[in-house]
């Protein structure tokens, strides 16, 4: 099985946004979706701004936040990272294996995914919005791989 990883700040925004409307996208038998954050806690609640995004977009999403470890990204096939400085992150807890470094990108080619925190549900749901625009094409090559 593949797996795709979402990585953000402290999982409870982004990467969870993006982890729902990945999942909605895949064969969940085919590929396994998931998110963390590089500066996580353990088991905070998704934002409930984040879930009502999720909600107007006809998506459940029902989980709790987990630090990033290097396990984790050994782990996956894919790790998309909201920003740059996530993606920097994450290579960092894998420096030891260069070759790595090539899986773990930004989910947005075009900038960084910016934080919605404490920026009202506007801003949450335009965040949800552009990840249900570039996740679909991120995604591709794991979705289609055999």
């Amino acid at each position: 099985m593949r797996t795709v990883l979402f990585v953000c700040t402290g999982n409870t925004c982004r990467s969870p946004m993006a982890e729902a409307i990945a999942r909605s996208l895949v064969d969940d038998s085919e590929v396994f979706v998931a998110s963390a954050g590089v500066s996580a806690f353990d088991g905070a609640p998704t934002s409930s701004e984040s879930i009502t995004a999720l909600e107007s977009m006809g998506i459940e999403y029902d989980g709790r936040s987990t630090r990033l470890t290097p396990e984790m990204v050994r782990g996956a096939d894919l790790i998309l990272c909201m920003t740059a400085q996530h993606r920097d992150a994450a290579r960092r807890l894998v420096s030891d294996d260069p070759e790595l470094a090539e899986k773990i990108q930004v989910l947005d080619l075009d900038g960084d995914i910016p934080d919605p925190i404490g920026q009202g549900q506007d801003r949450y749901d335009a965040v949800a919005e552009r990840m249900k625009q570039v996740i679909p094409e991120r995604i591709e090559s794991i979705v289609t791989q055999k």
